[in-house]
């Protein structure tokens, strides 16, 4: 399949935004859309592969050539540090990366005295980065999931996590205190694939940014 542009796609919201805004460019990957457990789809009329993976394997799946293109969220590719062409923000998917903390300690908390305190998170690499230029030392508990029940069960004072609504925050009694980056989801390219593959891709990423 040397001649098929391959796509890297997670699951969930961002497969249905991505699915609508391809079919604006004349790609047709309804099926993926589906209600299967197939991980892989095959368009042979247009020449077009599709893989449905996890948001964070997007990047590898790329960086190492299985797919052509992949769609991610940034917040994933900051983390990641992949060697990729990122050519376009898609501008679906947005959310922000924040710092947050319990709401009695935020009353009382000068965040500009901060140092040697324990964020929780599952974006370690961007959280150190991000207080190592403001000169604080951090330690770091990488967690999976259900970040919001670290400061509540004493594991973390802080953490660094992704919110939309805040409403999650909210009902978790924790408060916002920095926005570390604002997040929307971004078109990533193989960097052999933009040379061996120039022109078919070259033709999406000019196609999809008439309609963003």
């Amino acid at each position: 399949m040397t001649d098929y542009i391959t796509i890297a796609i997670p699951k969930g919201r961002i497969l249905q935004d991505s699915v609508a805004l391809f079919k604006k460019i004349g790609i047709d990957c309804d099926e993926l859309l589906s209600d299967t457990r197939k991980l892989v789809f095959v368009n042979e009329a247009q020449k077009m592969r599709y893989m449905i993976v996890r948001a964070t394997d997007v990047p590898t799946y790329v960086e190492y050539g299985c797919a052509d293109l992949g769609i991610v969220g940034k917040d994933t590719l900051m983390e990641q540090e992949k060697d990729l062409y990122e050519p376009l923000d898609l501008k679906f998917g947005y959310c922000r990366m924040i710092i947050a903390e319990p709401a009695e300690l935020s009353s009382k908390d000068d965040p500009s005295a901060w140092n040697n305190i324990r964020i929780a998170t599952k974006y370690p690499n961007v959280t150190e980065k991000y207080f190592a230029g403001k000169g604080i030392q951090v330690e770091l508990i990488k967690l999976y999931g259900s970040i919001e029940l670290a400061p509540i069960v004493g594991l973390s004072e802080r953490i660094v996590d992704l919110v939309s609504t805040g409403e999650t925050l909210k009902q978790n009694g924790l408060v916002e205190v920095e926005t570390i980056a604002e997040i929307t989801c971004r078109l990533v390219v193989n960097r052999a694939s933009l040379k061996t593959k120039h022109g078919r891709i070259s033709k999406i990423i000019e196609g999809l940014e008439q309609h963003i």
